[in-house]
């Protein structure tokens, strides 16, 4: 039976989604179309479906009480928006549903695991892990929840910080990793086991911060590719670190050997996307093979400013991709079905470009594009510059400098303000003067993946639609090869 917190979200989703243009949302991108979003949760495959669910306040456009919104696909880029499926009207969760992750059971139900948030009369906090039961729209709460609280932490683990559990099945087994902050003041991901998924037992400290990586350690996400052990957190409190890492919430990648402790040997570390707009990303195994993230396009220290008054929802998802590990790093590419709406291919080869230049086709907003670039001649030019989302005062820009073998991109003319953090360098493998660049271009987003999907780049932007311009320009000589489709979705 559906709570009346419940009833309240989906009647105000069934009154005003409805009113909302499809002109005001991105095309591709999933966002709540009404309200305010963050982490995706329970990214699943359930009945043949991929379904997804996101933190939700379907009421304003600002972080408040968290519900689950919900949305399903077949494909990863065509969206179904389904009823919202959570709202905190438990006493174990009247604070907030917050992250968790879901599976699909032998007996065909779909089970979400989620961080319930419970305050007390005096100012304490509890969060805890607890269950619901559905059928791929409506769900029901596990009557004993919750099913993991803080009688399950090491010693000196905190009852305050201990959230967003992931869950998977392994050898019969169902396993979970949580964030947790410990004795030290920063962040750790535990694992626990289970044998029906409702009992379970604290199996080992997978991996620390050791204040080394931020404090908190959120949205754990736990995955063997490609031989390796993948362990991606989302540390909060990073201190940055050169051009590896920003300041404030950001992602983390540590690639390695679990070891039958569950302990994570490391063997790299690094950061999972290079952009200003990258968080909290979970993650789905495909029957194919594949294991494919989604992460929330937004950077929490800017979610206070709306660069357009007038949207009807706050927050989006990056583009589903496709992951994989080679050299000890995590590759990232856009979900192949991408390529099932890619039209009007327009492609140049050996273009000489020396200063600002422009050509016929080449623009657009709803864009597949790639970008070659190498040296024309023996003399290595000095940057190289893609112009984006350009005209009316508005334009991104992208330079690589080959001498540094940095990409710089600046926002700051993409219609966000000056007081909020616009540049991001981040340094690339050096290929003497030669580099690829991939732009995954939609209304309110520019995604980047440079030279093959070794590193991923995401940024939220807000021009207006009709700055649809694209130029380059080159200090020195150099040559390039481009090909673009638009996207028709």
């Amino acid at each position: 039976m559906q709570s009346v917190l419940l009833s309240k979200a989906r009647e105000y989703e069934n009154e005003h989604i409805p009113k909302i243009s499809p002109a005001l949302l991105p095309r591709f991108h999933v966002t709540g179309e009404v309200g305010w979003i963050n982490d995706p949760n329970g990214f699943s495959l359930y009945r043949g479906e991929y379904h997804l669910f996101f933190q939700y306040n379907p009421y304003s456009t600002h972080w408040d009480t968290m519900h689950w919104g919900h949305v399903k696909t077949r494909d990863f880029i065509r969206w179904e928006r389904l009823p919202c499926a959570l709202a905190p009207d438990e006493s174990y969760d009247k604070d907030g549903c917050f992250s968790g992750s879901a599976i699909e059971l032998r007996d065909g139900r779909h089970l979400l695991i989620y961080t319930g948030v419970r305050k007390t009369d005096d100012g304490d906090e509890y969060q805890t892990q607890c269950l619901a039961f559905g059928d791929g729209i409506n769900y029901e709460k596990y009557e004993n929840n919750p099913v993991i609280s803080d009688e399950l932490l090491p010693e000196g683990g905190s009852h305050v910080h201990f959230r967003d559990p992931k869950i998977w099945e392994s050898d019969g087994k169902f396993c979970v990793v949580t964030g947790n902050l410990t004795c030290d003041g920063s962040g750790a991901v535990l694992l626990f086991e289970s044998d029906d998924a409702v009992h379970w037992s604290r199996v080992s400290t997978v991996a620390a911060s050791e204040n080394r990586f931020g404090r908190m350690w959120e949205c754990p996400d736990l995955f063997k590719l490609d031989g390796k052990d993948v362990l991606l957190v989302s540390p909060q409190e990073m201190r940055g670190d050169g051009m590896e890492f920003i300041f404030g919430n950001t992602t983390l990648c540590l690639i390695g050997e679990l070891g039958d402790d569950g302990v994570l040997t490391r063997e790299t570390e690094h950061t999972i996307d290079y952009g200003l707009d990258f968080y909290a990303p979970q993650t789905v195994p495909t029957p194919d093979g594949r294991r494919v993230i989604i992460a929330w396009m937004q950077y929490w220290n800017s979610v206070e400013i709306r660069p357009v008054e007038t949207l009807p929802f706050f927050g989006q998802m990056t583009l589903p991709r496709e992951l994989n590990v080679r050299d000890g790093r995590l590759i990232q590419k856009p979900v192949r079905e991408l390529e099932n709406y890619r039209k009007n291919r327009v492609s140049y080869t050996d273009i000489s470009v020396d200063g600002k230049t422009t050509l016929p086709g080449i623009r657009g907003r709803s864009l597949d594009l790639t970008v070659a670039v190498r040296p024309d001649g023996t003399d290595l030019y000095k940057s190289f510059i893609v112009n984006v989302a350009e005209g009316e005062g508005y334009v991104t820009s992208i330079r690589y400098r080959p001498d540094k073998g940095t990409v710089l991109v600046n926002r700051s003319r993409s219609g966000w303000p000056e007081n909020v953090m616009n540049h991001r360098e981040f340094a690339v493998r050096d290929r003497q003067g030669e580099i690829t660049i991939r732009f995954i271009l939609d209304r309110y987003s520019m995604e980047l993946f440079v030279n093959g999907g070794e590193q991923a780049a995401s940024f939220a932007i807000f021009p207006p639609e009709e700055a649809d311009g694209i130029s380059f320009e080159s200090k020195g000589k150099a040559l390039i090869n481009i090909e673009q489709y638009t996207l028709d979705i």
